[in-house]
């Protein structure tokens, strides 16, 4: 079975409604024929035959004058028989009743009640509704009065209103096809735009847009298709950028280390020389270790594919922890450490973790921090969080780097970074591991003046 488009769904729900109107309005003219117009022609024939009868005085001939008389200007015709049962006799024509008056129908005439007659005429070929009234004398069937009036047939009706209801019917259906085909329009066109975006999308093209023009749910997609379009767009520029960092990254030790084993194995360099060589190599193979070590941790923490081990910390006692292998190389730099640490606080974390955002913020506060230096690290306890605040009075980093540090491979100062032996992942691996704690990272500085990096996270209930 053929798949229907949406602009053929939606044409055939208009089609749909319309034919439902149609066939609605065709019910409530049946029903108008019935109840109203049929109904009204019966009780003004009663009314006009019941005020008759009561002008019966006892006289027959007189009354028969009186139902000519009133014959002439009633829009029904009027006869009067005094005998019932020759009624259809007297008739100018015949009408295929099955019966004008049964045995039933005049003892409901002796009782004082009106029947009600309704058959076919082939002269007028419609229906021909009469009213029978009875004239009574002292509760004695002295004759009766037949009103008879034909009816409009139910096509007769409809043709009267489709003449005054045909250029009303015609100018709705213009207005509903004028209207259906806005409506299409307006709901079809962003889903199309939509689809040929999504396939510039697959072949990797995510710089189009979908113009938004109303506010209603189609709108609102529209704005959410864009907002995708951009996410994705940005993904891909930070893919490509990762790509080419991580190609970039990788070619400097790999150079290196090609040109430096090339240069022992091909015998031109000196025996005094390949040792340095050799260590040369070791250095930039350690580098390509931390970098591919610190590429692996990031990929866990972003893909939920490391899960935390959290559990109740003493938090002070894990920065002490921390702090204190890095005595041998606050020494060689002669930097100056200053601790405020709150030993009550207790914090629901991941030890390993922690300890690493720890260690990647003091390489950082230490490789940055010139000799004479100082590195403050303060822990304390602010309503229901928790701050850790390490500090350094190194050079800063300009305004416009603030915001953008946390990101993989973002080098503030990229030649001295390499050469220090930072892989560039540092601060974007302490921004994830805080991330998936439910904590801030908040990173301050000012040049000259040195760099601030708060960490806030939840204390244990």
């Amino acid at each position: 079975m053929p798949r229907l488009t949406m602009v053929q769904k939606l044409w055939l729900t208009i089609s749909c409604a319309v034919l439902l109107t149609v066939s609605l309005l065709y019910l409530i003219s049946i029903y108008s024929y019935q109840k109203l117009y049929v109904q009204h022609i019966e009780d003004t024939l009663q009314t006009e035959g019941r005020q008759l009868a009561s002008e019966y005085k006892g006289s027959l001939p007189d009354f028969e004058e009186k139902v000519q008389w009133f014959n002439s200007i009633s829009q029904a015709d009027l006869l009067f028989v005094s005998n019932p049962r020759d009624l259809s006799a007297c008739l100018p024509f015949d009408v295929q009743y099955n019966a004008i008056i049964t045995e039933e129908n005049r003892q409901e005439l002796l009782d004082g009640n009106t029947v009600t007659k309704v058959g076919f005429e082939e002269r007028f070929h419609r229906q021909i509704m009469g009213v029978i009234i009875p004239v009574l004398e002292e509760k004695k069937l002295v004759g009766i009065v037949y009103s008879y009036v034909p009816l409009k047939s139910i096509k007769d009706l409809i043709l009267d209103l489709a003449l005054v209801l045909a250029p009303l019917a015609i100018g709705l259906i213009l207005l509903m096809a004028w209207v259906g085909r806005k409506i299409v329009i307006a709901i079809t066109k962003p889903l199309s735009q939509m689809e040929r975006v999504s396939y510039q999308m697959s072949k990797g093209d995510f710089t189009e847009r979908i113009p938004i023009t109303t506010n209603d749910e189609i709108g609102l997609l529209a704005s959410a298709f864009n907002s995708m379009a951009h996410v994705l767009q940005k993904e891909d520029l930070q893919r490509k950028e990762f790509l080419a960092n991580i190609s970039h990254e990788l070619r400097t030790p790999l150079s290196y280390i090609k040109g430096y084993s090339e240069a022992i194995l091909d015998g031109i360099s000196k025996p005094e020389q390949q040792v340095k060589f050799i260590r040369l190599i070791h250095k930039e193979a350690g580098r390509m270790q931390r970098l591919v070590h610190d590429l692996l941790d990031l990929a866990q923490l972003e893909g939920d594919l490391f899960p935390l081990n959290k559990q109740p910390t003493a938090f002070a006692q894990l920065v002490e922890d921390t702090l204190e292998t890095y005595e041998q190389s606050l020494l060689e730099k002669r930097i100056l450490l200053k601790t405020e640490l709150d030993p009550d606080i207790i914090s629901y974390i991941d030890e390993d973790r922690m300890r690493q955002v720890v260690h990647n913020v003091m390489d950082n506060a230490i490789r940055y921090t010139p000799e004479g230096g100082t590195i403050s690290v303060v822990l304390l306890q602010q309503e229901q969080l928790c701050v850790l605040r390490i500090s350094d009075t190194g050079k800063g980093i300009p305004a416009h780097h603030v915001k953008r540090l946390g990101e993989r491979f973002y080098r503030v100062d990229k030649a001295r970074s390499r050469q220090n032996g930072g892989t560039g992942l540092g601060l974007a691996i302490v921004k994830q591991i805080v991330d998936v704690h439910g904590g801030t990272l908040r990173i301050t500085s000012k040049e000259d003046k040195g760099t601030t990096i708060t960490i806030t996270l939840a204390m244990a209930e």
